[in-house]
């Protein structure tokens, strides 16, 4: 159905770190723009970078879009470290650290641009959120695998994530009850442990490990051994790169400084070795990192990457401006982009999917009753 009404001119780019359904996203988005309304849409390469770039923005046709559905990645491009407010550049042989906000919003201009739809991650969506403040019109889309944006039921790449930690799940079963093994899974998940969570309970996990519950590394001792006792030579665990023991602090492969943001990253080898020292049990560690972002998405992405661009497209006709796409329920409904990025969403300890983990058996790492339990 064709909604003819004033013609517009809007943009879309996808920023941050790449997740699986983003392409369902722009397909949805230009598909919608075109039939429904006869407006014109661009797409900006690799986030807010291709606003910068000679050639970063581009018509967008229905042409470019056929067939990108059940593609991973996005054919716009990411640019995870193109943050608008502190954009890395090299001048005189010198890397520094500049502001771009005008020029971008200067450039979006210059272009007409009427609106732009971003799609991203908290740390894309709160500079969409200060470009929409500085005058630039923007919709927001929420995308990341670790499903922490406040507001929204899921974004995407949660889902397609979730059957990946649980397909790898799946496969180390077999070979750590072959070797009577310990396997340590680390999965995604910085602030919030939605995909160790998820992953973990539709794997088979025996313990969970998240950042909103701090762990004892005995109580993970004392639940390897009790299994032992009950004849389990093995065990699968599944951790959040966020994750800590309480006292701690979450592990670092590299930290920040003016030019880079710390990275997470090794919790899971800290826990391995700690656990094959405390207990005897051969342990071994993974990482299953960048292959949680990659390949094509589930069902579950492709719909809701499609209604969210659909939605994104019908926000900007009716004026619902400086809002982002949410699931709510069944339905797709505007949350204001300042109250969505309020504050991080986050897995609620008490909540009733980690009591349903609990009563499984699963462990959290924060039950001190196992010790007191121990008939060792």
């Amino acid at each position: 159905m064709s909604v003819r009404g004033a013609k517009k001119r809007i943009a879309i780019l996808t920023g941050g770190g790449d997740a699986p359904g983003l392409n369902a996203v722009i397909r949805a988005a230009v598909r919608t723009a075109i039939w429904v309304y006869g407006w014109e849409i661009y797409g900006v390469r690799n986030g807010y970078d291709g606003f910068l770039e000679p050639d970063g923005v581009f018509p967008l046709t229905l042409d470019r879009v056929l067939g990108i559905l059940p593609r991973g990645g996005t054919i716009l491009g990411a640019a995870n470290r193109g943050e608008p407010f502190a954009r890395k550049e090299v001048r005189d042989g010198q890397e520094v650290v500049v502001d771009v906000s005008e020029r971008i919003v200067a450039r979006a201009r210059e272009l007409g641009l009427d609106a732009v739809i971003v799609v991203g991650g908290d740390g894309t969506l709160r500079s969409a959120l200060r470009l929409y403040e500085m005058g630039l019109p923007i919709v927001g889309v929420p995308k990341t695998i670790d499903n922490d944006v406040h507001g929204t039921d899921y974004t995407i790449g949660f889902d397609t994530a979730v059957q990946v930690a649980a397909d790898a799940l799946d496969r180390l079963h077999s070979t750590a009850e072959a070797h009577h093994r310990v396997m340590v899974v680390e999965l995604m998940g910085r602030h919030a442990g939605f995909l160790a969570l998820h992953g973990g309970l539709a794997g088979g996990a025996d313990v969970i490990l998240i950042p909103e519950i701090p762990f004892h590394f005995e109580v993970l001792a004392e639940a390897v051994r009790q299994r032992v006792r009950r004849g389990r030579q093995f065990s699968i665990f599944a951790v959040a790169e966020g994750a800590y023991p309480v006292g701690g602090q979450p592990v670092y492969r590299r930290t920040g400084d003016a030019f880079t943001v710390p990275r997470l990253g090794g919790i899971s080898e800290v826990v391995a070795r700690y656990i094959e020292e405390a207990t005897g049990v051969e342990s071994r560690f993974l990482i299953l990192g960048h292959l949680q972002r990659g390949g094509s998405p589930s069902a579950t992405d492709r719909v809701l990457g499609t209604r969210f661009g659909t939605m994104a497209v019908r926000f900007i006709a009716e004026g619902r401006l400086g809002m982002m796409t949410a699931l709510r329920g069944d339905d797709i409904v505007p949350v204001a982009l300042e109250d969505a990025l309020a504050r991080h969403r986050n897995v609620d300890p008490n909540g009733e999917l980690v009591r349903a983990a609990r009563d499984i058996g699963v462990v959290f790492g924060d039950e001190v009753e196992l010790l007191s339990s121990s008939t060792e």
